[in-house]
């Protein structure tokens, strides 16, 4: 074997180690602030339009995910100047495949925020992070444009740094916040969905393309995605919140 490839796999079972490290519970004091500073960034207009990026990558990964496993050919994903993004894939225009796609976008984050809290439960905050790192690298290969681009750079960055260098309590509050930012966010990007219908400025959103696909009203639609999202922040709130054994 090569210096190469001896170093590459040195490397690889360095990172599963880390991935697959058990660490010590989550500390409440810990679930509290990063619980409140997710919060802060979400009800914070400037914050929320910083975060809200993250929530759209996840969204369109969730869009990605689904199409490729009907068996429909990506794209690719395109993130616009106002944080709105889009995933293109081909296939057939209507049926089962298309609608799982379309019910896809606004459940992932709260789903990925609620897995990364069942993991931080179980003590493996870093593999929360690899995840993420592993999500990212899977977008990577799909993206389009330089927006989305330096999106996921701003993300994988700073993930890939604590991962590798921070000390446990850092890597425990990172892995926290990210799993209460999706939690808290995914919520609010379903409230925002709803109040765009309202004032007719989405009527290309996922809930209006599935009421053309299925017939059931796109407000049907909207209300299964708050249900998800709903359900999902407090399910993933009780679990990073459960006092250590």
């Amino acid at each position: 074997m090569s210096g190469a490839a001896t170093g590459a796999a040195a490397w690889l079972a360095e990172a599963w180690s880390r991935a697959s490290a058990l660490g010590a519970p989550l500390p409440l004091a810990t679930a509290l602030l990063t619980g409140l500073a997710a919060l802060a960034v979400v009800a914070w207009a400037p914050g929320w339009r910083a975060w809200r990026t993250a929530l759209v990558l996840a969204h369109e990964g969730g869009h990605g995910l689904v199409a490729a496993l009907a068996g429909r050919r990506l794209r690719g994903i395109r993130l616009h100047p106002d944080a709105s993004a889009v995933t293109v894939s081909a296939g057939p225009a209507r049926g089962a495949g298309v609608v799982a796609v379309l019910l896809a976008g606004y459940p992932a984050p709260a789903l990925v925020g609620l897995g990364a809290a069942a993991l931080l439960a179980a003590g493996r905050p870093a593999a929360v992070l690899w995840a993420v790192l592993l999500a990212l690298g899977l977008l990577a290969a799909q993206v389009r444009g330089w927006r989305a681009v330096g999106a996921l750079a701003a993300t994988a960055v700073p993930a890939a740094a604590v991962t590798w260098w921070a000390p446990a309590p850092v890597l425990q509050a990172a892995a926290s916040l990210l799993a209460w930012g999706l939690l808290l966010g995914a919520p609010r990007g379903v409230a925002e969905l709803a109040r765009s219908r309202r004032g007719g400025r989405a009527r290309g959103s996922d809930a209006d393309q599935l009421a053309r696909l299925t017939g059931v009203p796109a407000a049907v639609w909207t209300a299964l995605f708050a249900l998800v999202a709903v359900g999902a922040a407090l399910w993933g709130g009780s679990l990073l919140l459960r006092p250590p054994d």
